[in-house]
């Protein structure tokens, strides 16, 4: 029997739950409150599951955790549910050659269902390995100038949310079960066993490493062939000709031609060169996107803000926060990291751009979110369909300029002020990589700046403290989204038949779970077709 919305006020649990994982002590208390509301005795129950867990944290409430969950009891009979989503299906044309060019979620889902159900795919990632990525990115931190352009804290297996908080939580409507079926994947492959029912799972920089590598393990072992540290250079193929040849060029400038049937384009926001090969070749239309900085606060102070005097007793807070700006302008907080760093996430060498992670821990003394500013295709300087791409590197190349590669940090009260930053002062600077201090305004349109401003300040009314002298900010954010869609038909294929656009690079997902039910869609279309 599925039983949603059970309340269980958390002062009368008594525990100190940093992780957010189900205790004993929570599922006694489950079980106490249904046998209240049922009038059953204990006895009676014979097996509890938690399918979603929140925390109820409103104002003018009490702070309690909110649960669904599937009990059975003793005597009551009922019909055996089944899985929404089933990734075996019976495919046609198993013999058909795949290749899926990028190892981000999408590219992973894609390749790893099509390993499922027969197929053979070959995915090529342009990045290295997470084993040799991770001390490439480690380098950078170090030293700014020790960039790989073809892998870093973007590129490389894994795709971005490698090094991201590897948070789970999706806006996607999603009635097939796709999103259910991934998280079951990622904890089959070590993710922790809680993200199957965290109103907000995350599953930690640290801890998506490993289950990336098993994930690769897995494809490899039911047939599928990985590349890594190759870089689709070309490829062609006719609107009337399914028949695609990929041409790949090693980073040691080693030429590969690949011959397949179908092209699955699963290369990231960030993949310029991409954008530029195809533009071409492929229709692509320019998108709206945001664009700001990231704003560190003390971790325990954003806890105290949203649970009180209990802040330290429940997992590390998050918070989302919206405004809408005098200049017409959207601003809301993006990939929101408790406990967490700001990162240095550069891709090509003269441009400087930001991103936020966490462990799974989450123990870092600092929260971290982007504040971003909405950008339409009317701001941008041309109408050539990569005017978004130049835009964004048009202030990443004054972020660049402004620290000489290192991460750009500004004190709030000095951002108000429009004046370079000198010292820091109660707030301590928690990134990887080098830092500098800089004027932020002059790395951001006027606009953007104006409507930042104007929404911390209305952010502080909601958080008394939110926007303090001393909050720490970070820039320049510029890759909330891809910044152009490549158009595909119903069938998932672009203008060329047997070319795939999918995920976000494609323009059409915004974050590790959204890329990867896209990536499953991609793979059942392949299958379909």
């Amino acid at each position: 029997m599925i039983i949603n919305q059970v309340k269980i006020a958390i002062e009368k649990l008594n525990i100190k739950n940093r992780s957010g994982i189900v205790t004993v002590e929570e599922i006694e208390a489950i079980k106490k409150k249904i046998c209240r509301t049922h009038h059953i005795k204990n006895s009676d129950i014979e097996n509890i599951i938690i399918l979603k867990k929140s925390i109820d944290a409103r104002k003018n409430k009490t702070l309690s955790y909110i649960y669904n969950i599937d009990v059975k009891i003793k005597g009551l009979i009922e019909e055996e549910r089944k899985e929404k989503f089933n990734p075996l299906i019976s495919a046609v044309n198993k013999n058909d050659k795949v290749i899926v060019v990028g190892a981000g979620p999408a590219g992973l889902f894609c390749a790893y269902v099509l390993a499922l159900n027969g197929f053979n795919p070959i995915l090529i990632e342009q990045g290295s390995c997470i084993e040799e990525r991770v001390m490439q990115t480690e380098k950078f931190w170090n030293d700014c100038k020790q960039l790989d352009i073809y892998s870093n804290v973007i590129f490389g297996e894994g795709g971005a949310g490698t090094f991201s908080d590897g948070k789970l939580n999706t806006l996607v409507k999603d009635k097939f079960g796709y999103i259910s079926y991934v998280k079951k994947v990622f904890a089959a492959h070590g993710a922790p066993d809680e993200i199957i029912y965290l109103d907000k799972p995350h599953i930690g920089t640290d801890r998506l490493r490993e289950v990336i590598i098993n994930m690769r393990k897995e494809i490899e072992r039911l047939g599928g062939t990985v590349h890594f540290n190759e870089c689709v250079t070309d490829f062609s193929g006719t609107q009337n000709k399914v028949t695609a040849v990929s041409t790949v060029t090693t980073k040691d400038n080693v030429t590969h031609t690949y011959e397949c049937d179908k092209l699955v384009l699963a290369t990231g926001h960030s993949a310029r060169k991409t954008y530029e090969m195809i533009k071409d070749k492929l229709t692509l239309e320019k998108k709206d996107f945001a664009i700001g900085l990231r704003v560190q606060h003390k971790q325990e102070f954003i806890d105290a803000a949203q649970y009180g005097h209990m802040g330290k007793m429940l997992p590390p807070a998050d918070y989302k926060l919206r405004f809408h700006a005098s200049n017409d302008r959207a601003v809301y907080s993006f990939c929101m990291c408790p406990g967490g760093h700001v990162v240095n996430t550069s891709t090509e060498e003269g441009f400087t751009v930001v991103n936020g992670m966490s462990d799974y821990k989450r123990d870092s003394e600092n929260a971290n979110s982007a504040i971003v500013v909405n950008v339409t295709k009317d701001d941008f300087e041309s109408d050539d369909v990569l005017a978004g791409v130049a835009f964004q590197r048009k202030w990443e190349e004054k972020a660049y300029e402004a620290c000489k590669g290192k991460i750009p940090v500004q004190r709030f009260a000095d951002f108000k002020n429009d004046k370079k930053s000198e010292k820091i002062g109660d707030i301590n600077v928690v990134v990887k990589g080098e830092y500098d201090f800089a004027n932020i305004r002059d790395m951001l349109p006027c606009y953007v700046n104006d409507a930042i401003t104007e929404a911390m300040n209305y952010f502080d009314g909601l958080i008394p403290g939110y926007a303090d002298d001393d909050v720490i900010l970070c820039g320049v954010e510029t890759r909330t989204s891809a910044p152009v869609r490549i158009v595909r038909d119903e069938t998932m294929q672009s203008n060329i038949a047997g070319i795939y656009p999918c995920g976000e690079g494609a323009g059409y997902a915004g974050g590790i779970m959204s890329a990867a039910v896209d990536g499953i869609k991609v793979a059942l279309a392949i299958m379909d077709y």
